[in-house]
């Protein structure tokens, strides 16, 4: 049996994503590990979760910083789903969290499209 564990999104520095994922999004912080090479092994999930979490990655290369925000070349590329879309929009839009859209009610389920710290576009989904 395999899973997805971890998922990588590239930041400017540690700290600050940590911040941002754990006060504006809920996020728990699961572990944060210096390694040798002075990197840290930094891993959120959201409340709750057992499986997937992101895995924080601070750009070391010049490349790689020009990716911070726009890993997925502007389309939505994470999707954050809840079981309490108006509680976590309501909860988010009080953190400071941008949003680019009002909330929609598809067929599929409530969805709106939000920006994290460096610009990833998300979607806030609570399926029908």
């Amino acid at each position: 049996m395999a899973h997805l564990g971890l998922v990588a999104v590239v930041v400017h520095d540690y700290d600050e994503a940590i911040a941002y994922y754990t006060r504006a999004l809920g996020f728990e912080l699961r572990e944060d590990t210096p390694r040798a090479d002075g990197s840290r092994w930094v891993v959120v999930v959201p409340p709750g979760a057992r499986e997937t979490g992101l895995l924080l990655a601070r750009a070391s290369t010049p490349e790689q910083s020009a990716r911070v925000g726009d890993q997925t070349g502007g389309r939505v590329g994470l999707f954050l789903t809840t079981d309490d879309f108006d509680g976590a929009y309501k909860r988010m839009v009080a953190e400071g969290v941008v949003f680019e859209e009002e909330p929609r009610y598809e067929p599929y389920g409530a969805v709106v499209v939000f920006h994290d710290l460096y610009g990833n576009r998300w979607d806030l989904l609570q399926p029908a």
